[in-house]
């Protein structure tokens, strides 16, 4: 059997970088997608290191769906089939609800549930036909979502809604793609420590934030299973909090 592949956006930095890295390592080839084309090649040179056979790096703006179908046909033309596709790139931002304006809601709209969604409807035919090939292990979708999905947190209600909106696609993936081998798991965290969190350090300390390395783990492991086995969503809390709280 050919080496299994990935693709995985926000690859560049943080959370995707780090799940990248563990399938590097893995031997997993793979297809990267950011938008900072410098920081794609170098983190595209890391994982060569690390150990992929192939990395391709397909740089680009989730928000413009022609890059969505782009990137995909460019996975698909390099390998044939999608083993796992890690739904990590995103965007946030904070305010009140009475006062957030609507166009910083369908941002967020577009690049956590829009592209996901589309990415989701691309990839389909790739990961149906990895997991024919591999019935045991199946083919495998992972999203980051956030505990903000889960509990509601001031300030980050549009946040929020598209993250549980993002929880509830990756439901329906396991509802509707499980008899076709696609197993699906959303990962809720936390703030982690990454730059997408350096707002919040005043409030609370980095040391406080959930380690990028521990998402990984929690990421590996999902991906590690078997067909016969779904995670839904895995919500993370940080330690110092009460649990109900990002």
């Amino acid at each position: 059997m050919t080496n299994p592949s990935a693709l995985i956006t926000g690859a560049s930095r943080g959370i995707g970088y780090g799940i990248a890295h563990r399938l590097a390592e893995r031997g997993y080839s793979l297809t990267i997608a950011a938008r900072d084309t410098e920081r794609l090649a170098a983190a595209a040179t890391a994982m060569r290191a690390a150990g992929a056979p192939e990395v391709h790096e397909v740089a680009g703006d989730l928000a413009d769906e022609g890059y969505l179908a782009t990137l995909v046909n460019a996975h698909a033309d390099n390998f044939g089939r999608m083993d796992v596709l890690v739904l990590n790139a995103g965007a946030g931002s904070a305010g009140e609800l009475a006062e957030f304006h609507p166009k910083r809601f369908d941002k967020q709209v577009a690049l956590n549930l829009r592209a996901p969604f589309v990415l989701l409807q691309e990839a389909i035919p790739l990961l149906r036909k990895a997991a024919a090939e591999d019935p045991v292990r199946g083919a495998k979708v992972l999203a980051l979502a956030s505990i903000t999905g889960v509990y509601a947190e001031p300030e980050l209600s549009a946040y929020g809604a598209t993250k549980a909106a993002l929880m509830s696609l990756i439901r329906s993936v396991n509802r509707e793609e499980a008899s076709k081998g696609i197993r699906a798991t959303a990962l809720a965290p936390a703030y982690v420590d990454t730059d997408m969190a350096e707002f919040k350090h005043e409030v609370i300390p980095p040391t406080e934030m959930i380690s990028v390395a521990d998402l990984v783990e929690l990421a590996d492991a999902c991906l590690r299973l078997t067909a016969r086995s779904t995670v839904q969503e895995i919500v993370v809390a940080r330690s110092s909090s009460d649990g109900y709280r990002a």
